[in-house]
């Protein structure tokens, strides 16, 4: 799912190309995309854009007449530039945005189709889609401790979480707790002052560093290849592999379709945390430490 850094990587892509345009039409291909009827999303064609806007994990274009397209791309959503009214493709993609010089397209991969596009008017109808979580980089540290600390959450729920914190999601949220030194499992309410100091440095640095290093690496290119994992990634998505600070290797926890990794020696004093995807096989045999759950692949290797 793109995050703060990867929204902003589009929002920078868009202030460039279709600020001062005219949105001159849009092509709906599924309608279960668009969730919002009144206004319709034939009031927002031929209108000039005036601005755009990140709202949490959502891209936001002001258009004249007080009137804002709001596109939450989920998971799997993405934004294309093709040339000027381009055919939409038979396969994932949503809609289509014509402008004079270029069509943005909207696609999602994938079995189920999350993405949405609303049309609301005036700021208090977009402020309907404000989950009210303080924004990481400008929030100070006492207002960014009364958020994490709002609720008794697991770190990695409370940074997840966007009526706590604005545009953090699976990715990141994994990158900032390893760059913190803390567990995923450990409780907001539990942590000393300088933890959450800690945290807040990590976030703030974290989020701070990736918007800049998507925009070294996508210059003025239009950031057509947005994913939720980067190789340069110190744990996200790394499992198995060696962690860049201790070189043990990265362990995860699975639920449902989302996965936590973290690096045991670095964020829970080598302790595994349980993964449910296989604890409830191994239930009193789970291993605790990086040193038994080797052992234990070691013994499953054995014929």
């Amino acid at each position: 799912m793109p995050e703060l850094p990867e929204i902003s990587a589009y929002l920078r892509a868009f202030e460039d190309r279709i600020v001062g345009r005219a949105l001159q039409r849009v092509r709906l291909r599924s309608p279960s995309f668009l969730r919002t009827f009144d206004p319709p999303l034939s009031s927002v064609e031929g209108r000039v854009v005036g601005g755009v806007r990140r709202l949490g994990k959502r891209v936001v274009w002001a258009l004249e007449g007080d009137l804002f397209v709001v596109v939450h791309l989920m998971v799997t959503g993405r934004f294309h530039r093709r040339a000027p009214g381009v055919a939409l493709p038979k396969k994932h993609a949503h809609a289509a945005f014509d402008f004079d010089d270029a069509t943005y397209l909207v696609t999602e991969r994938g079995k189920q189709k999350k993405a949405s596009l609303h049309v609301v008017a005036g700021e208090a109808g977009l402020a309907d889609h404000d989950r009210g979580g303080v924004e990481p980089l400008t929030a100070t540290l006492e207002e960014f401790v009364t958020a994490v600390t709002s609720e008794n959450r697991t770190l990695k729920r409370a940074l997840t979480d966007p009526r706590i914190l604005s545009g953090i999601g699976n990715a990141h949220s994994d990158e900032i707790l390893h760059a913190a030194g803390l567990s995923p499992v450990q409780r907001t309410r539990n942590l000393t002052p300088e933890q959450l100091s800690r945290l807040r440095d990590a976030t703030v640095t974290n989020l701070d560093e990736w918007t800049r290093r998507l925009a070294d690496e996508i210059g003025d290119r239009f950031p057509e290849k947005i994913t939720a994992f980067h190789p340069a990634m110190a744990v996200h998505g790394r499992y198995g592999e060696p962690c860049p600070v201790c070189g043990d290797p990265i362990q995860r926890i699975v639920y449902a379709s989302r996965e936590t990794n973290y690096c045991a020696t670095c964020q829970t004093e080598g302790r595994v945390l349980a993964d449910r995807a296989i604890s409830r096989l191994l239930r009193e045999d789970w291993p605790r430490t990086l040193e038994e759950l080797e052992e234990h692949r070691e013994s499953r290797r054995r014929p």
